[in-house]
């Protein structure tokens, strides 16, 4: 996929979350299922050091606060969405163990923190990086953000293999179209008047995910699905490094 294609899904996602920011934060105020699973897995670092790629409304460091109220927790969360970001902000604030720091960047064209963290963690984001090549650089990328010991942890999400959410896929423009990937899709919203928004999503198989944890150069440490209507949509792959 060339540059030109993938900037402009790229800000076509930019503008959908813009559009639908208040409808997508009021439906995803909970922690997702699979979230569980991964805490058996996390450093005892302490603090332990988080980053949150695609934080959106913050809730997946709401859910380790929660979750690990006697750890000190240093939380950065990343989105391109400002709206989103400022609900993070309310729902992290008042934590007295958890020290936030919220930033609006551009993952897919931009750069990652240089920093390192204990964990490092990608939801619901992978299906929105445009081309294949851009997902396996983002894999490298996020490893090399990892401290020793550390765990990074992604789940893509699997609306291909449901036909609920394959029936919302629209054509691309021809110029478009003609660049796509296979896995590519224009997924519209369907929620009330805004049903009309689109957005970019790349279905990874897993034949793809298992590229994707290659790219990573880290040891696999759990494989699972989990979460939504069937139990299932999201494919999760754990992923540590040698201490």
């Amino acid at each position: 996929m060339n540059d030109d294609t993938a900037r402009w899904l790229n800000a076509l996602n930019q503008q959908f979350y813009q559009t639908v920011g208040a409808s997508f934060d009021a439906t995803r105020g909970a922690p997702w299922p699979g979230w569980k699973r991964l805490v058996a897995h996390v450093p005892a670092a302490s603090p332990l050091r988080v980053l949150d790629i695609g934080c959106g409304n913050g809730r997946f460091g709401a859910f380790l606060a929660d979750t690990l109220p006697d750890r000190p927790i240093v939380y950065h969360g990343l989105d391109t969405d400002a709206g989103l970001l400022d609900s993070a902000r309310a729902a992290l604030s008042g934590r007295a163990h958890m020290s936030t720091r919220l930033e609006q960047r551009d993952i897919v064209f931009g750069a990652l923190p240089d920093a390192r963290y204990d964990v490092v963690a990608l939801f619901g984001v992978m299906h929105h990086v445009p081309g294949r090549a851009r997902r396996l650089d983002l894999m490298a990328r996020m490893a090399d953000c990892l401290a020793p010991g550390g765990l990074l942890a992604i789940a893509c999400w699997r609306f291909g293999d449901y036909p609920r959410f394959t029936g919302r896929i629209q054509p691309f423009p021809p110029d478009i179209a003609a660049d796509a990937e296979p896995g590519d899709a224009l997924l519209d919203w369907r929620a009330g008047e805004q049903n009309s928004a689109l957005r970019y999503c790349h279905h990874c198989d897993d034949d793809e995910i298992a590229g994707l944890v290659a790219a990573s150069g880290l040891r696999l440490a759990d494989a699972y699905r989990a979460d939504g209507f069937s139990g299932a949509v999201n494919a999760y792959r754990l992923l540590t490094t040698d201490a």
